[in-house]
């Protein structure tokens, strides 16, 4: 559960138990949400001020949007999915919070959302230094500025897949349909959450769950047993797997 103000004041909020408009509102009532679009438009407004022209810095936002699924992708396949943050001490708290917790509790918003500690730091290494080689520093400002949206838009999709809901557009229907699969089948495959285009270039895109082997570690990230034992910090933190496996039977009946 997270605690902060307004409507998420001392409030569990469960995706599968919700409707469009629940997470709607919980959404943009999210403190993580509200942060973004104030600095987005805080990085606008920089970037409109020390601009000689609006085409470099709206070329380098286009830029930012087009680089963001790749960026995606490698962030959630190759560090959120590894095993080395886990076996640090000084990474585990980081990694039980950024991912491991959303695998155990797929449908619990609080833990969806990325943690500001760890979204923001990353968009601004990728967003400004790709601004920045666009058009100098108005460039800096837009690209983060268009990369703060943009997240909010992954983080908005993102909660959606976890919703019980049938999107009307067959791209986001596909997009739930595969990431419900990386959750609740396989986890070693299917790691866009807004486009499966790497996915497919990567060759870890699976359409069907028959087309991949059930992963024993879909909830755990292979976190368990002998991992626990020699790197125990998360499970320190942590309630234990059968725990969280009781609450998911207890959320889906």
């Amino acid at each position: 559960m997270l605690t902060s103000w307004g409507p998420w004041s001392d409030k569990t909020y469960l995706l599968d138990k919700m409707s469009l408009g629940d997470l709607v509102r919980a959404f943009f009532t999210h403190y993580s949400i509200q942060a973004y679009l104030v600095l987005a438009a805080a990085a606008t407004a920089a970037a409109l001020y020390s601009m000689t022209s609006i085409w470099q810095p709206l070329v380098a936002a286009l830029v930012t949007v087009a680089v963001y699924p790749l960026a995606e992708y490698l962030i959630h396949r190759f560090l959120l999915h590894s095993t080395f943050l886990f076996k640090h001490k000084a990474t585990a708290k980081v990694w039980k919070r950024i991912h491991y917790d959303h695998h155990q509790n797929p449908h619990d918003l609080s833990v969806l959302f990325g943690a500001l500690y760890t979204t923001l730091p990353t968009i601004a290494l990728i967003a400004f230094p790709i601004g920045w080689l666009v058009a100098g520093p108005a460039g800096g400002f837009a690209a983060f500025a268009a990369a703060c949206v943009v997240f909010c838009g992954y983080e908005f999709i993102h909660c959606v897949q976890h919703l019980p809901f049938t999107p009307r557009l067959a791209w986001l229907r596909d997009l739930k349909k595969r990431h419900l699969s990386h959750h609740f089948h396989s986890e070693q495959g299917n790691f866009g959450i807004t486009s499966n285009m790497w996915d497919h270039v990567f060759g870890t895109f699976y359409a069907q769950p028959k087309d991949q082997p059930k992963s024993a570690t879909v909830h755990n990230l292979g976190y368990t047993g002998e991992a626990k034992q020699q790197w125990p910090w998360v499970a320190e933190l942590s309630a234990d797997d059968d725990t969280y496996a009781i609450r998911r039977r207890r959320r889906a009946a």
